[in-house]
């Protein structure tokens, strides 16, 4: 089995996470072995270079490897691109054509996000894997074929069986040897070691001095989540690279690089139908506006049954509000048609003493998500007695943002 290190210096892995080496460790076990490996991590994490290095230390190391991402094919083609078709299979097929398991027959398959495979793919794929058989498409000739098949994913496979999205059998019949790629946020030991190899490769490229962070740049960088990992860390290196004034990088510098959502965690808001992701919005601020706005159609439809039950005393009814120990009883309006096709308009009402309704007028709420930010804001500091760490967790927001914000809004912790 080769030596850890070893490996790092031949595939350019940098890093001494634990994590990572388990997973080195894992791969350089099971590499010269046949069994299937299912390779989990998020995206961007180097799933591919794992599946390199284990078709690189096997016995298949001189015949052919190929990678397949299954969700950049088309449901249509997928199965012809992996197990070929004949002639006239299907309208455009003017030829027949070997597919992936019969062109690296004796190598390897590497199956990049396996998650997004069509199911009747799958069941195909789950044939290969428990007999080394295919038939092309358009055709009743069963095939042989001698491939070790390596998938990745960053979903959660086993959510997707209970979903119908993917196949439970398959999945166990991938999940021979599961490996997982730490995040980078995981290995924050990492995240220095990483920045320095990929500015001094850009140095190099663009024929200057490598740039350098200092320990509050460092910890700024380290801080970050990441979400896009290595490749992210890749790309951001380049660009301070190429758009730094100075040679050595401050944690100020650095943030005019860095993205605002790192630890963007709002509440979810909920339809109907379920959640609604958050992805669906731009930023906290767009999600703060709907679950204000949202609150105040609640309230004004409340004002407006109390405007009506005030209007007509006469049928009202009375119904036990529970408020704590106490009961109470207010009097209820009698059914209320829809006001969905009503503009709603919050009103004042002044009852005088004889119980008829003197006059109302119309308010104009504030709208102003800032104001509504900053008072949460206050509110949980008071509620966690300053605390910004817990106060960010109450709020769903790093407490970089927090700082940020206190900064902003000119509050006094």
């Amino acid at each position: 089995m080769a030596d850890i290190q070893s490996i790092k210096n031949r595939f350019g892995i940098i890093g001494n996470s634990p994590a990572l080496n388990h997973a080195l460790d894992i791969a350089a076990q099971v590499a010269n072995t046949d069994l299937s490996v299912l390779i989990n991590g998020e995206s961007g994490v180097g799933k591919e270079v794992i599946s390199q290095i284990i078709h690189s230390l096997s016995a298949r190391k001189h015949n052919p490897f190929i990678a397949v991402n299954c969700g950049a094919i088309p449901e249509g083609t997928i199965d012809s691109e992996l197990f070929g078709h004949e002639k006239g299979s299907f309208t455009g097929a003017v030829d027949s054509r070997k597919g992936y398991f019969e062109t690296v027959n004796g190598g390897t398959i590497f199956l990049d996000e396996i998650g997004e495979m069509p199911l009747g793919t799958q069941a195909r794929l789950l044939r290969v894997l428990e007999t080394g058989e295919y038939i092309r498409v358009g055709s009743s000739k069963v095939q042989k074929t001698d491939v070790r098949v390596i998938a990745a994913t960053n979903k959660d496979l086993l959510d997707f069986t209970q979903i119908g999205k993917f196949r439970e059998d398959l999945y166990y019949r991938l999940n021979t040897v599961p490996i997982r790629i730490p995040a980078l946020r995981d290995r924050k030991e990492d995240i220095p070691l990483l920045f320095r190899k990929f500015a001094a490769d850009f140095a190099d490229r663009y024929k200057g001095a490598p740039i350098q962070l200092n320990e509050e740049a460092k910890t700024e960088l380290a801080n970050y989540s990441w979400p896009g990992n290595v490749r992210e860390l890749k790309n951001m290196a380049e660009q301070i690279s190429v758009l730094a004034k100075e040679k050595t990088v401050t944690a100020k510098d650095l943030q005019a690089f860095l993205p605002d959502h790192s630890q963007n965690r709002l509440p979810v808001l909920v339809s109907g139908k379920g959640a609604v992701s958050q992805q669906e919005f731009a930023n906290e601020r767009e999600i703060l506006y709907k679950l204000f706005f949202d609150m105040k159609k609640d309230v004004t439809e409340l004002k407006k049954i109390l405007f009506d039950m005030l209007q007509n005393p006469n049928g009202a009814r009375h119904i036990p509000v529970y408020n704590d120990n106490l009961i109470s009883e207010i009097p209820s309006a009698p059914p209320v048609t829809s006001y969905s096709q009503q503009p709603s308009q919050p009103v004042i009402i002044n009852q005088n003493g004889s119980g008829n309704i003197d006059h109302h007028e119309d308010v104009e709420e504030s709208l102003s998500i800032m104001d509504k930010e900053k008072e949460l804001i206050i509110k949980a500091l008071k509620k966690h007695k300053g605390k910004r760490k817990d106060a960010s967790a109450d709020l769903g927001i790093s407490e970089r943002t927090l700082y940020r914000k206190l900064k902003e809004y000119d509050i006094e912790e």
